[in-house]
């Protein structure tokens, strides 16, 4: 795998485990609000979208978003600490790759508060340049926007940078704002369904180091 000057990695599901924090957040309110089962797989089929968008396409487009938003998010808040790890091999890639000089950056689709409390639970924060959060921007994941906004604030050019993700999303995100892309294998999605392909597919993050599969 050829090495860049920056990298710009999804949060959920990339960097942290948060499958089953999602899961259980949604249940919780479509049991609660609706008396209406989610499967684990439904759920997770929508991860790497904001979650206003998410709760609209599983719940229905006419329910009270913002009492729903408001009740989801208390919940996460009380349970997020017990649900919250990195994947193998996280902090010793960021450390290393920080090591190099390189630059880093987390564009996510997750609110800011819960991504500033994952990041300190985890102790990761000191490894990122910048972090883009979905209130940075007025256009979200798919599009370019948040990509384009971390490579701004860090001054650094989409020639020399990968978008790192474990979601469609993440994919044409990077390739939109125009970035060479890695998908991270332990995605619970099939990267063969997606509509375009990355440029490259890691095992382990260690392969952002050591190389990598195509």
């Amino acid at each position: 795998m050829k090495t860049y000057n920056t990298y710009l990695f999804d949060a959920d599901g990339t960097l942290f485990d948060t499958a089953d924090l999602v899961v259980h957040c949604f249940q919780y309110v479509a049991t609660r609000h609706f008396d209406k089962d989610l499967s684990r797989e439904v759920i997770l089929s929508g991860y790497g979208l904001p979650l206003k968008g998410q709760l609209l396409h599983h719940l229905g487009e006419d329910i009270d978003i913002d009492s729903i938003l408001e009740d989801f998010i208390s919940y996460q808040l009380k349970i997020l600490d017990e649900n919250v790890s990195l994947f193998p091999g996280v902090s010793e890639t960021l450390s290393a790759l920080k090591a190099q000089g390189k630059k880093l950056a987390i564009v996510t689709s997750r609110k800011r508060y819960t991504t500033t409390r994952m990041l300190e639970l985890t102790g990761i924060s000191q490894y990122f340049n910048a972090v883009v959060n979905p209130e940075d921007t007025t256009i979200h994941k798919p599009e370019a926007e948040p990509a384009l906004l971390a490579l701004k604030r860090m001054g650094a050019e989409s020639n020399e940078s990968l978008f790192i993700g474990d979601s469609q999303f993440d994919i044409l995100c990077g390739q939109r704002a125009g970035m060479e892309t890695a998908f991270v294998n332990w995605s619970h999605l099939d990267v063969n369904d997606f509509p375009t392909q990355p440029t490259w597919r890691i095992d382990i993050m260690q392969d952002l180091l050591n190389g990598a599969i195509d």
